[in-house]
């Protein structure tokens, strides 16, 4: 019982430590002596937006403008925009804008993002197609960096970036939190291919593009993952850039992680071979990327649970426990007490407590619920930029 109880806790400790640790360090060293570097090209195809929006008409005209003054010839650049079931006016207001360079498509019943996003790519004209989302703004350049990637004849499809802006109390560690998946996005790309592209930004060759099926939550998982599987790369481009900011509600955060986690579920529900080596040439990397962190909270459990049983087995087991108890109880006073979250071992502990209880109430939603794709408005956090 006693080496049980020992080998349970090193595999489970072994397991989490290379989950969050172990693979972004492996992944820099790869990208520092073995990299697989890509020079873009410069290149001016003719692009096709491609956009759904549910309920959006507070970002709409915002984000319309913003897309036909981006610095990309106008003449080379139009938008198709879906409006999936809205009821706030969204619908009325494209049908308003639509003109020669704006395709706008009103469904009156909502279908989910795929449906909506399979109808736009039937309806585009471009070679590329680029993907993004009505609240955030897109950076001077970024569709033409986009271009550029893909010009190198080496990527099939390519992420931009996400960054937050103006990230304060709660968004901070949202913040912190998404630097270290970038970070780890950005290792990806620079050794192979990224596992998952930004929703907010990315872009797709025409001839490479598979048509994302009604009812997927995640098509940012989905389309890279279809295209690695036809043998195409996955890249990154740091110069394409989506502004966006972090809500500073744990309620409205809590919400969006737990469907991006359901749909990680989801996503293996309905196609087992994603996490299978052998059966996709990403495999191994959607394991250590995302199906690690999916099952992580049973790992932290039967460390705890090992741990307990080994308490009379001399001061290193008494001193794991008084860590992992340490690291709860600030985990805890963070989420009880937000302004604790200025120190930076509870802003850390709590970001961990929090992204495991999102995976554990994720799989519960993907259990739970048959209307996952069917996502719902948050409320607004970005202000119209100015044009």
């Amino acid at each position: 019982m006693i080496l049980a109880a020992w080998l349970l806790l090193a595999g489970c400790l072994l397991v989490l430590g290379w989950t969050y640790v172990g693979y972004p360090a492996w992944l820099l060293l790869l990208a520092r002596f073995r990299p697989r570097p890509v020079a873009p090209h410069r290149w001016q195809p003719h692009v096709t937006v491609c956009m759904a929006v549910h309920n959006g008409i507070a970002h709409l005209d915002a984000k319309i403008d913003g897309l036909l003054a981006h610095d990309y010839p106008a003449d080379r650049l139009d938008l198709v925009v879906v409006s999936d079931g809205s009821t706030d006016g969204t619908g009325a207001r494209l049908r308003a804008r639509s003109g020669d360079r704006l395709t706008a498509i009103d469904a009156p019943v909502r279908r989910g993002k795929t449906a909506c996003l399979a109808e736009a790519i039937g309806r585009a004209r471009g070679d590329v197609l680029l993907f993004t989302d009505v609240r955030q703004r897109l950076a001077p350049g970024s569709v033409q960096a986009l271009c550029d990637a893909l010009g190198s004849g080496e990527w099939a499809a390519v992420s931009g970036q996400l960054r937050l802006e103006d990230a304060e109390g709660y968004a901070q560690a949202v913040d912190a939190y998404w630097r270290y998946e970038s970070t780890i996005r950005r290792a990806e790309a620079a050794t192979g291919s990224v596992v998952g592209v930004s929703g907010a930004l990315y872009a797709v060759r025409r001839r490479d593009m598979p048509v994302p099926p009604a009812g997927l939550v995640l098509d940012d998982v989905w389309v890279p993952m279809r295209i690695a599987a036809s043998g195409g790369r996955i890249g990154l481009e740091p110069a394409a850039v989506a502004f966006d900011r972090a809500s500073t509600s744990a309620s409205v955060e809590s919400a969006r992680k737990r469907r991006t986690l359901s749909g990680n579920w989801q996503l293996l529900a309905r196609w087992p071979a994603i996490a299978l080596p052998g059966r996709h040439p990403l495999a191994w990397r959607f394991i250590h990327h995302k199906l690690l962190r999916l099952v992580a909270p049973l790992f932290l459990f039967g460390a705890f649970v090992a741990n307990a049983a080994l308490l009379g087995q001399g001061a290193l087991p008494q001193a794991l426990f008084a860590a992992q108890c340490a690291a709860y109880a600030a985990a805890l006073a963070g989420l009880r007490w937000p302004a604790l979250r200025t120190l930076l071992p509870v802003k850390l502990a709590s970001a961990f407590l929090e992204m495991n209880a999102y995976a554990v109430l994720g799989f519960i939603d993907f259990l739970r619920s048959r209307d996952a794709h069917l996502w719902a408005t948050q409320p607004s956090v970005i202000p119209p930029s100015p044009q």
